[in-house]
Protein backbone atom coordinates (compact mmCIF):
# COMPACT_ATOMS: atom_id res chain seq x y z
CA UNK A 1 0.00 0.00 0.00
CA UNK A 2 2.94 2.30 0.48
CA UNK A 3 6.19 3.21 -1.18
CA UNK A 4 9.23 3.49 1.06
CA UNK A 5 11.29 6.50 0.04
CA UNK A 6 15.10 6.42 -0.13
CA UNK A 7 15.10 8.00 3.33
CA UNK A 8 12.76 5.37 4.71
CA UNK A 9 9.70 7.63 4.96
CA UNK A 10 6.51 5.81 3.95
CA UNK A 11 4.46 7.19 1.08
CA UNK A 12 1.07 5.58 1.53
CA UNK A 13 -2.44 6.52 0.48
CA UNK A 14 -3.80 7.66 3.84
CA UNK A 15 -5.19 11.19 3.46
CA UNK A 16 -3.02 13.95 4.94
CA UNK A 17 -5.14 16.95 5.87
CA UNK A 18 -3.04 18.78 8.46
CA UNK A 19 -2.34 22.47 7.85
CA UNK A 20 1.16 23.88 7.43
CA UNK A 21 3.42 24.88 10.32
CA UNK A 22 2.08 28.41 10.14
CA UNK A 23 -1.49 27.18 10.33
CA UNK A 24 -2.23 28.42 6.83
CA UNK A 25 -5.20 26.91 5.05
CA UNK A 26 -4.48 24.35 2.32
CA UNK A 27 -4.90 26.91 -0.48
CA UNK A 28 -2.01 28.99 0.92
CA UNK A 29 0.42 26.13 1.53
CA UNK A 30 3.02 25.00 -0.94
CA UNK A 31 1.59 22.67 -3.61
CA UNK A 32 1.66 19.02 -2.55
CA UNK A 33 4.26 16.68 -3.97
CA UNK A 34 3.32 14.57 -6.96
CA UNK A 35 0.85 11.72 -6.68
CA UNK A 36 1.54 8.29 -8.16
CA UNK A 37 -0.70 5.43 -9.22
CA UNK A 38 0.65 2.04 -10.23
CA UNK A 39 -1.43 -0.74 -11.75
CA UNK A 40 0.23 -4.15 -11.99
CA UNK A 41 -2.02 -6.41 -14.01
CA UNK A 42 -1.80 -9.82 -15.60
CA UNK A 43 -0.30 -8.39 -18.78
CA UNK A 44 0.89 -4.85 -18.09
CA UNK A 45 2.71 -2.76 -15.51
CA UNK A 46 1.58 0.87 -15.68
CA UNK A 47 2.58 3.95 -13.70
CA UNK A 48 1.20 7.47 -13.74
CA UNK A 49 2.65 10.43 -11.82
CA UNK A 50 0.64 13.64 -11.68
CA UNK A 51 -0.03 16.86 -9.82
CA UNK A 52 -3.45 18.34 -9.04
CA UNK A 53 -4.58 20.95 -11.54
CA UNK A 54 -7.73 23.08 -11.90
CA UNK A 55 -8.93 20.96 -14.82
CA UNK A 56 -8.25 17.66 -13.00
CA UNK A 57 -4.64 16.64 -12.83
CA UNK A 58 -1.53 17.24 -14.88
CA UNK A 59 0.55 14.20 -15.79
CA UNK A 60 4.28 14.72 -15.32
CA UNK A 61 5.49 11.20 -16.03
CA UNK A 62 4.09 7.89 -17.20
CA UNK A 63 5.37 4.40 -17.83
CA UNK A 64 3.83 1.30 -19.38
CA UNK A 65 5.40 -2.05 -20.15
CA UNK A 66 3.98 -5.42 -21.14
CA UNK A 67 5.36 -7.87 -18.58
CA UNK A 68 2.95 -10.82 -18.90
CA UNK A 69 3.11 -11.53 -15.20
CA UNK A 70 0.25 -14.01 -15.58
CA UNK A 71 1.88 -15.96 -18.41
CA UNK A 72 1.07 -19.65 -17.91
CA UNK A 73 -0.85 -18.94 -14.71
CA UNK A 74 -4.05 -20.53 -16.01
CA UNK A 75 -2.18 -23.82 -16.48
CA UNK A 76 0.11 -23.87 -13.44
CA UNK A 77 -1.67 -21.75 -10.85
CA UNK A 78 1.65 -20.00 -10.14
CA UNK A 79 3.60 -16.97 -11.33
CA UNK A 80 6.57 -18.17 -13.39
CA UNK A 81 10.16 -17.20 -12.67
CA UNK A 82 10.69 -15.52 -16.06
CA UNK A 83 7.50 -13.49 -15.63
CA UNK A 84 8.55 -12.47 -12.12
CA UNK A 85 11.96 -11.34 -13.38
CA UNK A 86 10.38 -9.24 -16.16
CA UNK A 87 7.96 -7.66 -13.73
CA UNK A 88 10.56 -6.82 -11.10
CA UNK A 89 12.60 -5.12 -13.82
CA UNK A 90 9.62 -2.95 -14.75
CA UNK A 91 8.79 -2.21 -11.12
CA UNK A 92 12.38 -1.08 -10.52
CA UNK A 93 11.89 1.54 -13.24
CA UNK A 94 8.66 2.65 -11.58
CA UNK A 95 10.39 2.93 -8.21
CA UNK A 96 13.16 5.06 -9.68
CA UNK A 97 10.66 7.36 -11.39
CA UNK A 98 8.73 7.87 -8.15
CA UNK A 99 11.93 8.65 -6.28
CA UNK A 100 13.13 11.04 -8.97
CA UNK A 101 9.90 13.04 -8.87
CA UNK A 102 9.67 13.02 -5.07
CA UNK A 103 6.25 11.37 -4.97
CA UNK A 104 4.52 12.13 -1.68
CA UNK A 105 1.26 10.17 -2.07
CA UNK A 106 0.87 6.88 -3.88
CA UNK A 107 -1.30 3.85 -4.26
CA UNK A 108 0.27 0.82 -5.88
CA UNK A 109 -2.09 -2.00 -6.74
CA UNK A 110 -1.88 -5.53 -8.10
CA UNK A 111 -4.88 -7.25 -9.66
CA UNK A 112 -5.91 -10.66 -10.99
CA UNK A 113 -2.54 -12.38 -11.47
CA UNK A 114 -1.52 -11.75 -7.88
CA UNK A 115 -5.05 -12.41 -6.60
CA UNK A 116 -5.22 -15.88 -8.08
CA UNK A 117 -1.61 -17.15 -8.06
CA UNK A 118 -0.68 -19.48 -5.24
CA UNK A 119 2.61 -17.59 -4.91
CA UNK A 120 1.12 -14.13 -5.39
CA UNK A 121 1.72 -12.99 -1.81
CA UNK A 122 5.21 -14.48 -1.90
CA UNK A 123 5.92 -12.46 -5.04
CA UNK A 124 4.79 -9.23 -3.37
CA UNK A 125 7.02 -10.03 -0.40
CA UNK A 126 9.94 -10.42 -2.82
CA UNK A 127 9.10 -7.07 -4.45
CA UNK A 128 8.99 -5.39 -1.05
CA UNK A 129 12.31 -6.96 -0.02
CA UNK A 130 14.17 -6.24 -3.26
CA UNK A 131 12.69 -2.89 -4.27
CA UNK A 132 11.25 -1.40 -1.11
CA UNK A 133 7.81 -0.87 -2.63
CA UNK A 134 4.60 -2.24 -1.18
CA UNK A 135 1.95 -3.45 -3.61
CA UNK A 136 -1.64 -3.91 -2.48
CA UNK A 137 -3.73 -6.73 -3.93
CA UNK A 138 -7.15 -5.21 -4.55
CA UNK A 139 -10.35 -7.22 -4.69
CA UNK A 140 -12.56 -7.37 -7.77
CA UNK A 141 -15.11 -4.88 -6.47
CA UNK A 142 -12.39 -2.31 -5.84
CA UNK A 143 -11.03 -2.87 -9.34
CA UNK A 144 -14.47 -2.31 -10.87
CA UNK A 145 -14.97 0.87 -8.86
CA UNK A 146 -11.54 2.22 -9.82
CA UNK A 147 -12.28 1.60 -13.49
CA UNK A 148 -15.52 3.55 -13.14
CA UNK A 149 -13.78 6.41 -11.32
CA UNK A 150 -11.12 6.57 -14.01
CA UNK A 151 -13.43 6.50 -17.04
CA UNK A 152 -16.84 7.70 -15.87
CA UNK A 153 -16.25 11.28 -16.98
CA UNK A 154 -16.38 10.11 -20.63
CA UNK A 155 -19.96 8.85 -20.36
CA UNK A 156 -22.59 10.71 -22.38
CA UNK A 157 -24.34 12.95 -19.85
CA UNK A 158 -27.61 12.51 -21.75
CA UNK A 159 -27.63 8.74 -21.27
CA UNK A 160 -29.87 7.33 -18.53
CA UNK A 161 -27.42 4.46 -18.20
CA UNK A 162 -24.34 2.98 -19.83
CA UNK A 163 -22.26 -0.19 -19.62
CA UNK A 164 -18.64 0.45 -18.78
CA UNK A 165 -16.14 -2.37 -19.22
CA UNK A 166 -12.44 -2.98 -18.69
CA UNK A 167 -10.98 -5.97 -20.56
CA UNK A 168 -7.86 -7.00 -18.69
CA UNK A 169 -5.28 -9.72 -19.01
CA UNK A 170 -6.71 -12.04 -16.38
CA UNK A 171 -10.08 -10.52 -15.50
CA UNK A 172 -12.69 -8.29 -17.12
CA UNK A 173 -14.81 -5.82 -15.16
CA UNK A 174 -18.33 -4.88 -16.26
CA UNK A 175 -20.16 -1.96 -14.60
CA UNK A 176 -23.71 -0.67 -15.08
CA UNK A 177 -23.64 3.09 -14.54
CA UNK A 178 -26.82 5.12 -14.19
CA UNK A 179 -27.24 8.85 -14.68
CA UNK A 180 -27.89 10.21 -11.19
CA UNK A 181 -28.55 13.93 -11.41
CA UNK A 182 -28.17 14.26 -7.66
CA UNK A 183 -24.49 13.33 -7.90
CA UNK A 184 -21.71 15.87 -7.98
CA UNK A 185 -21.66 17.11 -11.57
CA UNK A 186 -17.89 17.37 -11.56
CA UNK A 187 -17.68 13.64 -12.22
CA UNK A 188 -15.10 11.14 -11.02
CA UNK A 189 -14.41 10.16 -7.43
CA UNK A 190 -17.33 9.48 -5.14
CA UNK A 191 -19.89 10.89 -7.58
CA UNK A 192 -19.10 8.08 -10.04
CA UNK A 193 -19.29 5.48 -7.27
CA UNK A 194 -22.85 6.63 -6.49
CA UNK A 195 -23.85 5.91 -10.09
CA UNK A 196 -22.82 2.24 -9.99
CA UNK A 197 -25.99 0.15 -10.07
CA UNK A 198 -24.32 -3.23 -10.54
CA UNK A 199 -20.92 -4.67 -11.36
CA UNK A 200 -19.32 -7.99 -12.22
CA UNK A 201 -15.76 -9.21 -12.52
CA UNK A 202 -15.29 -12.11 -14.91
CA UNK A 203 -12.31 -14.29 -14.17
CA UNK A 204 -11.14 -14.19 -17.77
CA UNK A 205 -9.14 -11.78 -19.84
CA UNK A 206 -7.10 -11.66 -23.03
CA UNK A 207 -4.22 -13.71 -21.62
CA UNK A 208 -6.31 -16.45 -20.04
CA UNK A 209 -8.64 -16.68 -23.06
CA UNK A 210 -5.75 -16.84 -25.54
CA UNK A 211 -4.06 -19.54 -23.48
CA UNK A 212 -7.28 -21.53 -23.39
CA UNK A 213 -8.22 -21.26 -27.09
CA UNK A 214 -5.01 -20.14 -28.80
CA UNK A 215 -4.10 -16.69 -30.06
CA UNK A 216 -1.71 -17.01 -33.00
CA UNK A 217 -3.96 -18.64 -35.57
CA UNK A 218 -7.63 -18.14 -34.74
CA UNK A 219 -10.15 -19.78 -37.06
CA UNK A 220 -13.74 -18.60 -37.37
CA UNK A 221 -14.89 -21.59 -35.31
CA UNK A 222 -12.37 -20.80 -32.60
CA UNK A 223 -13.39 -17.14 -32.49
CA UNK A 224 -17.06 -18.07 -32.19
CA UNK A 225 -16.22 -20.57 -29.44
CA UNK A 226 -14.32 -17.89 -27.52
CA UNK A 227 -17.20 -15.45 -27.87
CA UNK A 228 -19.75 -18.02 -26.67
CA UNK A 229 -17.54 -18.98 -23.72
CA UNK A 230 -17.40 -15.34 -22.59
CA UNK A 231 -21.12 -14.77 -23.24
CA UNK A 232 -21.97 -17.74 -21.03
CA UNK A 233 -19.87 -16.25 -18.22
CA UNK A 234 -21.52 -12.87 -18.72
CA UNK A 235 -25.11 -14.18 -18.82
CA UNK A 236 -25.84 -13.96 -15.04
CA UNK A 237 -24.85 -10.28 -14.94
CA UNK A 238 -26.83 -9.56 -18.09
CA UNK A 239 -29.91 -11.11 -16.48
CA UNK A 240 -29.34 -9.14 -13.29
CA UNK A 241 -29.46 -5.77 -15.06
CA UNK A 242 -32.17 -6.66 -17.58
CA UNK A 243 -34.67 -4.41 -15.82
CA UNK A 244 -32.43 -1.33 -15.69
CA UNK A 245 -33.59 1.73 -17.60
CA UNK A 246 -32.11 2.53 -21.01
CA UNK A 247 -32.74 5.32 -23.48
CA UNK A 248 -31.80 6.37 -27.00
CA UNK A 249 -28.43 7.60 -25.70
CA UNK A 250 -27.48 4.25 -24.15
CA UNK A 251 -23.92 3.32 -25.12
CA UNK A 252 -20.88 1.28 -24.17
CA UNK A 253 -17.75 2.79 -22.64
CA UNK A 254 -14.66 0.63 -22.94
CA UNK A 255 -11.15 0.84 -21.51
CA UNK A 256 -8.40 -1.62 -22.34
CA UNK A 257 -5.72 -2.40 -24.87
CA UNK A 258 -8.38 -4.18 -26.89
CA UNK A 259 -10.58 -1.15 -27.51
CA UNK A 260 -7.69 1.30 -27.96
CA UNK A 261 -6.18 -1.11 -30.50
CA UNK A 262 -9.48 -1.30 -32.37
CA UNK A 263 -9.62 2.50 -32.39
CA UNK A 264 -6.06 2.81 -33.70
CA UNK A 265 -6.66 0.25 -36.44
CA UNK A 266 -9.95 1.93 -37.39
CA UNK A 267 -8.15 5.27 -37.74
CA UNK A 268 -5.30 3.65 -39.73
CA UNK A 269 -2.80 5.36 -37.48
CA UNK A 270 0.82 5.01 -38.64
CA UNK A 271 1.74 5.09 -34.95
CA UNK A 272 -0.51 4.80 -31.94
CA UNK A 273 -1.57 8.26 -30.74
CA UNK A 274 -3.47 8.50 -27.49
CA UNK A 275 -4.68 12.01 -28.30
CA UNK A 276 -6.67 10.70 -31.25
CA UNK A 277 -7.99 7.64 -29.43
CA UNK A 278 -9.06 8.72 -25.94
CA UNK A 279 -12.68 9.82 -26.10
CA UNK A 280 -13.24 8.58 -29.66
CA UNK A 281 -16.79 7.53 -30.57
CA UNK A 282 -17.24 4.51 -32.83
CA UNK A 283 -20.49 3.29 -34.31
CA UNK A 284 -21.49 -0.35 -34.08
CA UNK A 285 -20.84 -0.71 -37.80
CA UNK A 286 -17.34 0.73 -37.47
CA UNK A 287 -16.52 -1.75 -34.71
CA UNK A 288 -17.89 -4.60 -36.84
CA UNK A 289 -15.70 -3.56 -39.77
CA UNK A 290 -12.56 -3.20 -37.68
CA UNK A 291 -12.98 -6.53 -35.90
CA UNK A 292 -13.55 -8.06 -39.32
CA UNK A 293 -10.25 -6.59 -40.50
CA UNK A 294 -8.43 -7.95 -37.46
CA UNK A 295 -9.94 -11.42 -37.89
CA UNK A 296 -8.82 -11.47 -41.53
CA UNK A 297 -5.20 -10.69 -40.64
CA UNK A 298 -2.58 -13.36 -40.17
CA UNK A 299 -0.47 -13.40 -37.03
CA UNK A 300 2.39 -11.83 -39.01
CA UNK A 301 0.11 -9.06 -40.28
CA UNK A 302 -1.14 -8.31 -36.78
CA UNK A 303 2.45 -8.22 -35.52
CA UNK A 304 3.40 -5.75 -38.24
CA UNK A 305 0.49 -3.39 -37.53
CA UNK A 306 1.82 -0.32 -35.68
CA UNK A 307 -1.18 -0.25 -33.33
CA UNK A 308 -0.80 -3.92 -32.35
CA UNK A 309 2.81 -5.12 -32.50
CA UNK A 310 4.24 -8.53 -31.73
CA UNK A 311 3.57 -8.20 -27.99
CA UNK A 312 -0.21 -8.03 -28.54
CA UNK A 313 -0.56 -9.97 -31.78
CA UNK A 314 -1.53 -13.20 -30.00
CA UNK A 315 -3.94 -11.45 -27.62
CA UNK A 316 -5.94 -9.00 -29.70
CA UNK A 317 -8.42 -11.53 -31.12
CA UNK A 318 -9.15 -12.88 -27.64
CA UNK A 319 -9.92 -9.29 -26.67
CA UNK A 320 -12.18 -8.93 -29.70
CA UNK A 321 -14.07 -12.05 -28.64
CA UNK A 322 -14.64 -10.60 -25.17
CA UNK A 323 -15.82 -7.36 -26.73
CA UNK A 324 -18.17 -9.23 -29.05
CA UNK A 325 -19.73 -11.05 -26.10
CA UNK A 326 -20.26 -7.72 -24.31
CA UNK A 327 -21.80 -6.17 -27.43
CA UNK A 328 -24.13 -9.14 -27.90
CA UNK A 329 -25.24 -8.94 -24.28
CA UNK A 330 -25.72 -5.15 -24.33
CA UNK A 331 -26.52 -4.04 -27.89
CA UNK A 332 -25.70 -0.39 -28.48
CA UNK A 333 -25.27 1.81 -31.53
CA UNK A 334 -22.23 3.57 -30.09
CA UNK A 335 -19.13 2.80 -28.10
CA UNK A 336 -16.77 5.35 -26.60
CA UNK A 337 -13.09 4.51 -26.30
CA UNK A 338 -11.14 5.37 -23.15
CA UNK A 339 -7.37 5.36 -23.00
CA UNK A 340 -7.50 5.67 -19.25
CA UNK A 341 -8.49 3.37 -16.42
CA UNK A 342 -7.37 2.19 -13.00
CA UNK A 343 -4.47 4.61 -12.61
CA UNK A 344 -6.67 7.60 -13.34
CA UNK A 345 -9.26 6.23 -10.92
CA UNK A 346 -6.61 5.94 -8.21
CA UNK A 347 -5.38 9.49 -8.78
CA UNK A 348 -8.95 10.80 -8.78
CA UNK A 349 -9.69 9.13 -5.46
CA UNK A 350 -6.39 10.15 -3.83
CA UNK A 351 -6.74 13.79 -4.82
CA UNK A 352 -10.42 13.86 -3.91
CA UNK A 353 -9.55 12.51 -0.46
CA UNK A 354 -7.08 15.40 -0.14
CA UNK A 355 -9.84 17.82 -1.22
CA UNK A 356 -8.37 18.59 -4.60
CA UNK A 357 -11.58 17.20 -6.19
CA UNK A 358 -10.15 16.43 -9.62
CA UNK A 359 -12.00 15.01 -12.60
CA UNK A 360 -10.63 11.99 -14.42
CA UNK A 361 -10.42 13.83 -17.72
CA UNK A 362 -6.67 14.10 -17.89
CA UNK A 363 -4.93 10.80 -18.47
CA UNK A 364 -1.43 9.53 -19.08
CA UNK A 365 0.26 7.36 -21.63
Amino acid sequence: MALTSPLGAPMGHTPQRASGKDGAPPSRRAPPGPYAALDLGTNNCRLLIARPAPEGFRVIDAFSRIVRLGEGLSQTGRLGEAAIARTIGALAICRDKMRFHGVSRARLIATEACRSASNGVQFLDEVRHRLGIHLEIVDRETEAHLAAAGCGALADSNARSIVLFDIGGGSSEIVWLSADKTCDERGGGDSTAKRIRAWESLRLGVVTLAERFGGDDVSNDTFLAMTKFVADQLAPFSARVAGEARCAHFHLLGTSGTVTTIAGVHLNLPRYDRRQVDGLWLTSGEVDATIGRLRSMSYAQRSANPCIGHERADLVLAGCAILEAIRQSFPAERIRIADRGLREGILTQLMSADRHAPRADRAGN
